[in-house]
């Protein structure tokens, strides 16, 4: 995968255009590539791009530059960015934008608009972006002066990157791009009147904890997506070995914790695993460490874990109290916070409760392969659990959003950080493809692994030129089972079986994958993976391979929407489909 681009000489104190000042404003940044798609507002900025410090990479759609602006963050922990022009270009990155504030993901969406002068004209591709923008974003700009143009992007920056991560679009105006100006770069830390991004607990929170925590028989530690964005592995790692404490994650809290740890239970909420649900409304203590109290985590809000007094330790102010009353708040940073309380808590042992959870888990993990019907059919969890085990775990996956990416976060067990890229919050079909690529060129040595529907995938398939254009390198698998899966699921569970508008006629993938430069592999029997994932992983280049897999399959456990985070659908016997309506179900064919 090339990636060449001039070394950067400092230009402070040169003339230059606005539209030279983006791209060495960029440079001062770190950053060292971006994603994006030319248009008439933008095109001044395009025009510098010749001889500029930065690498380009052309999107087909500019939905898919703010997707690979957000894989590149959260594979790196770097501030992701996307360039589009005003109008149309600037409305399609309105899904990828969304996508990155609901999971606190840092990217910058830098836009073109029209001549200021034509503001408020609807003159030719004009959308007031940042109006649009203003719900979905952590800030914005419109920026109309060439003056204004490099202090921004510093204050962008900074606002994506600091407190509670999030996006930020800067919207600079084709006049703003042409005029010019001397460029300065101040290298002092912004200040901006009314954002001081520090929030640290007082002492006598931090004892309101320990007190807590000592004192409880049966306490769960919830691991969120705050334990990566703060790089606070280890701190858990420690207090959770100190303590005795189990550990359950989120999500998009999965490798934050290693799976493999003897106090790992996995992921908790609507698919998550039955005993650690179960755990949960038994505990009589939760640590809730930077997660949101997202409803698919606690099911109905009046039945959730009643016993249990709640510790919150969130970077977020504005999430203490919003969804759960918690006892105990703990704003701040939670490497921070861990850090304060691991040489407070005592070392303890809680195996009364560890053999407690031991006997609710018994043998019906959801990860036990063995407990998948074979029968000679290929079910997307043999695709995900044999990847797993053929990638020893180490491979960094991008998943789509429906069936297959709980099966993933089920199937595949991440011992690493920042080795699962998924949209969370949103839940946005079509991520997966872009956000891989942009996964790729942040971690240019690692194993990535697009895992995708087939209804997801047909979204952004337009980015398979973009993989050809820049030769990149990833694998993709496409768990293909003929249906919108997880809208069919809940069509079968919850609507009679009636499937309207879920069945879903695809191109044959693999000539698909040709016509656009790759390779294209098929399989339809379990038998046939290992080979499959071989032969991927010793290609030269992308390898996208069709994974026909049982088409009525089901992800189970599930915790029906509204309902009590311990009232969980069970997987039923072999050879029967569940309907919970139909309590009796009815023979598989």
């Amino acid at each position: 995968m090339p990636h060449q681009r001039p070394p950067h000489r400092d230009r402070r104190g040169e003339t230059l255009t606005g539209a030279e000042i983006i791209w060495e404003s960029l440079a001062q940044e770190g950053v060292d590539i971006v994603f994006g798609y030319p248009g008439g507002a933008i095109m001044p900025a395009y025009d510098a791009l010749v001889g500029a410090p930065v690498r380009h990479v052309l999107v087909r759609h500019e939905q898919g530059a703010a997707h690979m602006a957000d894989g590149y963050a959260r594979a790196s922990g770097r501030v992701g960015v996307a360039v589009a022009t005003s109008g149309p270009g600037a409305t399609n990155l309105v899904t990828g934008i969304a996508t990155a504030m609901l999971d606190s993901i840092p990217i910058v969406c830098i836009t073109g608009q029209v001549t200021s002068t034509l503001i408020g004209t609807d003159a030719f591709q004009e959308t007031d972006i940042t109006g649009v923008t203003l719900p979905i974003t952590k800030h914005n700009y419109l920026v109309t002066r060439v003056e204004d143009i490099a202090p921004t992007i510093k204050e962008a920056f900074y606002v994506a990157r600091s407190g509670r991560p999030g996006p930020v679009v800067v919207d600079i105006t084709k006049d703003a791009q042409q005029a010019k100006t001397v460029f300065a770069w101040d290298d002092a830390p912004v200040k901006m009147r009314g954002y001081r991004p520090d929030h640290s607990p007082g002492p006598a929170s931090i004892d309101e904890a320990v007190r807590l925590i000592d004192g409880a028989q049966r306490p769960m530690v919830l691991a969120g997506h705050g334990i990566v964005a703060a790089g606070a592995e280890d701190e858990l790692r420690q207090i959770v070995e100190k303590a005795d404490l189990p550990v359950a994650l989120t999500l998009l809290g999965l490798g934050g914790f290693p799976a493999s740890h003897p106090q790992s239970l996995g992921m908790m909420g609507m698919h998550g695993e039955a005993w650690v649900n179960t755990a949960i409304q038994e505990a009589d203590l939760l640590v809730a460490l930077g997660m949101r109290f997202d409803d698919r985590v606690t099911g109905h809000l009046d039945n959730y874990a009643r016993g249990a007094k709640k510790i919150h330790v969130e970077l977020d102010p504005a999430e203490i109290n919003k969804v759960v009353k918690v006892d105990v708040p703990l704003v701040g940073d939670v490497r921070e916070i861990l850090r304060a309380l691991i040489p407070r808590v005592s070392q303890r042992q809680r195996t009364a409760w560890r053999a407690h959870i031991d006997e609710l888990k018994g043998h019906s993990a959801v990860r036990d392969i063995q407990t998948l019907p074979d029968e000679g059919r290929l079910h997307a969890a043999h695709v995900i659990h044999d990847l797993w085990r053929l990638t020893g775990g180490n491979a960094l996956v991008v998943t789509d959003v429906g069936q297959h990416q709980m099966w993933e976060a089920q199937y595949y067990r991440h011992d690493h950080p920042r080795k699962l890229v998924t949209s969370g919050g949103l839940g946005t079909m079509g991520f997966a493809l872009p956000a891989a690529i942009g996964a790729r060129f942040a971690m240019p040595d690692e194993e990535v692994w697009v895992v995708v529907g087939d209804g997801g995938f047909q979204m952004t398939a337009c980015e398979l030129s973009t993989i050809a254009q820049e030769g990149v390198k990833i694998h993709v698998a496409i768990i293909n089972n003929g249906f919108l899966g997880m809208v069919r699921q809940w069509q079968e569970f919850f609507y009679g079986g009636r499937y309207v508008a879920t069945p879903m006629k695809s191109p044959d993938f693999v000539k698909l994958a040709e016509a656009h430069g790759l390779e294209g592999l098929r399989v339809r029997q379990r038998s046939e993976i290992e080979g499959a994932v071989a032969h991927a992983r010793a290609a030269v280049g992308t390898v996208v391979i069709d994974f026909r897999v049982e088409q009525e399959d089901s992800v189970y456990p599930m915790v029906a929407a509204g309902s009590p985070l311990g009232e969980m659908i069970r997987r039923p016997a072999q050879g029967r489909k569940h309907n919970p309506i139909y309590e009796t179900g009815e023979d598989e064919e």
